[in-house]
């Protein structure tokens, strides 16, 4: 048993997770993390990569959470714009299914419920003469623009993270939960690292922030029934060559109500996504399905010109999102919003649960939990996070070229793609990672795609990056340019590291 007894202890490092730690850290709260893998290696690294208010679920009249979505997408592209930026979408008109007046007031009522400031509004686009008609098929021929942002989704959490530790927090990854009861008015967890023995964690109060596991860990918590509050949804994506040469994405709406996108994705893909399932299995173990890829291949061809095929797939990921269980009839139609759920009986020390949410709603979400814990430990603290800077991300929004430009001449080594990537992974972080750097040969062995032994040790050091998945599908998507041999070669760079760090 270790002799720190920490205010909060958070089970969970997904985006929710890191999110809270993020905010307790910084409000003076003592933290201790523990995630039983990477940091976003279940749902958070497995989204649609969008910060977006979700104009779809104005169907199913989710206002306050379309409200919050479009109010925290601003927020969010202020302290990330180099993992946040904006992205306009074209949302063509399908003869048959929605008609053009409930579109149009569906984006009228988007525009302007969130106070959208410096995001463009929606406008009405003839696709007969507008370049994103030309990779859609005749038939459409009338189209509406607007906006949402796209974010990097496994670099969000890995940027939580790091905010957490820099302000005190403990993250522990490859940290499994083994159980945990009450004792003396305090939790006492039993946590298990990758390759060590088991160590006892006291915390005055815990925050389960599982996602898909959140049900599991209740159940190892003081011997409760298994219970059952999420609903687990599945969604898939496939990655293909890119598509249209523009830079803007595509909403899609299918005849079955469900809708899909099809996104500009790392510079020469194309992002075509998601399915919405119930899912019953292990969620550690969720793959694509030869139906699901049916499914989007079909569903992108009714729009493309060039229908989309099978072989074309170059990537394809699967996720479990842990939907709080609402009881909806469809997977499409089970909120999107989060839940939280407060546990406290007579002298027991508090338990916070955590359902549900999605990428937006992650730092208010993360605010709400707070307040919580604020009562519950008998504090009063101050909100701070909607004004604070995750790390690399302290320039304007509307700054990112000057920074791009002011590293490459910082470092005018690097090409242009290089400093470009670099800036949009890192930020203003991209000077300490580059240090005192003359010449790429200063970086070290390259990877292949420009990655280099200066990026992976900073990777290691710190974002807890520790295999090769966690390097190149994770803390970056570079697994879609390098090829197996580089791989190889890295694993054997991660693997030599390790053995000198234990000698």
């Amino acid at each position: 048993m270790t002799g720190e007894i920490y205010d909060l202890m958070v089970i969970g490092g997904g985006v929710n997770g890191t999110g809270i730690a993020r905010d307790a850290a910084g409000r003076g709260y003592s933290v201790y993390l523990a995630e039983m893998g990477d940091l976003a290696s279940g749902t958070s690294s497995a989204a649609t990569k969008l910060i977006h208010g979700g104009l779809r679920y104005l169907e199913y009249y989710e206002f306050k959470l379309v409200h919050e979505a479009l109010v925290e997408r601003e927020i969010l592209w202020a302290i990330a714009p180099h993992i946040i930026w904006p992205l306009r979408f074209i949302l063509p008109h399908h003869d048959g299914m929605r008609p053009i007046w409930m579109l149009r007031a569906g984006l009228l009522l988007y525009d302007h419920m969130g106070g959208r400031k410096l995001l463009p509004p929606t406008r009405t686009l003839d696709l007969k003469r507008h370049p994103a008609g030309r990779p859609l098929r005749a038939k459409f021929r009338i189209a509406f623009e607007y906006s949402d942002c796209w974010v990097d989704d496994a670099r969000l959490v890995a940027l939580n993270a790091k905010d957490a530790a820099e302000r005190g927090a403990s993250i522990n990854t490859r940290t499994r939960l083994v159980s945990a009861h009450q004792e003396d008015g305090l939790w006492v967890a039993r946590v298990r690292p990758e390759g060590a023995e088991a160590v006892e964690i006291r915390a005055r109060m815990l925050v389960n922030a599982a996602g898909p596991w959140v049900d599991m860990v209740l159940a190892t918590i003081g011997g409760r029934q298994a219970p059952h509050n999420v609903r687990l949804v599945k969604g898939s994506h496939i990655v293909v060559r890119r598509l249209f040469e523009h830079d803007k994405g595509y909403f899609f709406q299918n005849a079955d109500g469900r809708i899909i996108f099809a996104i500009p994705y790392e510079g020469d893909f194309t992002l075509i996504g998601t399915t919405d399932l119930d899912y019953k299995g292990d969620p550690a173990e969720v793959a694509i399905q030869s139906d699901e890829i049916s499914y989007l291949c079909q569903a992108a061809s009714e729009y493309f010109a060039e229908p989309v095929k099978r072989e074309q797939i170059v990537w394809a990921y699967s996720g479990v999102r842990p939907l709080f269980d609402d009881g909806a009839d469809a997977a499409q139609e089970a909120t999107r919003d989060y839940v939280l759920k407060f546990e406290q009986a007579g002298g027991e020390p508090p338990l916070l649960n955590v359902f549900g949410g999605k990428l937006t709603t992650y730092r208010h979400l993360s605010e709400t939990a707070l307040e919580r814990v604020d009562r519950a430990l008998g504090r009063q603290t101050q909100a701070w996070t909607a004004t604070a800077p995750l790390p690399g991300g302290d320039f304007g929004r509307t700054d990112f070229e000057n920074e791009a430009v002011r590293l490459r001449r910082d470092y005018p080594f690097l090409a242009p793609a290089h400093a470009r990537r670099l800036m949009r992974a890192y930020g203003t972080r991209a000077w300490r990672l580059l240090g005192t750097a003359q010449s790429l040969a200063d970086l070290g062995e390259n990877f292949g795609a420009d990655l280099t032994a200066r990026e992976v040790d900073y990777m290691i050091d710190e974002e807890w990056a520790r295999s090769a998945e966690d390097i190149l599908w994770r803390r970056s998507k570079l697994g879609l340019r390098i090829a197996e041999r580089d791989e190889r070669s890295l694993s054997l760079y991660l693997e030599a590291r390790a053995a000198r760090e234990e000698a």
